[in-house]
């Protein structure tokens, strides 16, 4: 759903946001297709060659709940430590080969958001000692002022919890932030947080039932850059 309708576009930018919001995997950083990867690869070494199949299920869920699904598809004896410290493995060693994947546009985002004063923060399902390692080394942990990972809160997305959270953190109300996702479960946990939502699709395209609920879907980060000044016109800020 990209909207191309100028009046359209710029009726819906009727909003004022002192906040923005980001997720990690597939928005920042193309790592969802690296875990895509280094799950079939780590399946196929412990036996279990199918499991890239539900790999796009756990799109935007953290470690507790990806576990009990894994679990769920194949079965008690099935170890999810094991399995996903050697897909840690494979992934940090893509890394470290090619460095960060960052998708286009993110910096440019976070300059301007920056410098017209935004707050920002992360709210990623990834845990910290995972997703911290990918913020510092792309050089994009500097412009955040608060970051929210899965493993401070019990329910995942699609619950808002974390976008609720992170919020908190900011001290800005839910209504008056904007969140940036890739994945459906993202954009229904900040829908549900009670923020405007931009989706920017990664690996999942939105379904008819989300484009119900999305306020904006564009191709790249470039374009947020545009929904922002075409807002900061219409308002006059």
């Amino acid at each position: 759903m990209l909207l191309t309708d100028e009046n359209l576009l710029l009726e819906r930018l009727e909003f004022m946001i002192r906040a923005v919001i980001f997720d990690m995997d597939g928005l920042m950083f193309d790592t969802e297709r690296l875990t895509h990867v280094a799950t079939a690869q780590a399946g196929r070494e412990l036996g279990y060659p199918g499991i890239a199949d539900f790999a796009r299920e756990m799109i935007g869920r953290n470690e507790k709940e990806c576990s009990g699904l894994y679990t769920r598809y194949l079965g008690g004896d099935f170890s999810y430590r094991g399995f996903s410290a050697r897909r840690q493995e494979i992934i940090g060693a893509l890394i470290r080969e090619n460095g960060v994947p960052v998708k286009p546009g993110l910096f440019e985002l976070l300059s301007f958001l920056k410098r017209e004063g935004f707050l920002l923060a992360v709210a990623t399902s990834t845990s910290r000692r995972h997703a911290l390692p990918y913020l510092e080394q792309a050089g994009a942990a500097r412009y955040f002022d608060r970051m929210v990972f899965g493993d401070m809160l019990e329910k995942s997305k699609p619950a808002p919890d974390i976008y609720l959270k992170a919020a908190a953190e900011l001290e800005v109300p839910p209504a008056d932030c904007t969140a940036l996702e890739d994945s459906p479960l993202g954009i229904r946990s900040a829908h549900d947080a009670g923020m405007k939502t931009v989706m920017v699709p990664d690996l999942l395209e939105p379904d008819e039932a989300l484009k119900k609920t999305v306020d904006f879907c564009v191709p790249s980060l470039f374009e947020v850059i545009e929904l922002i000044r075409s807002e900061r016109k219409e308002s006059g800020t």
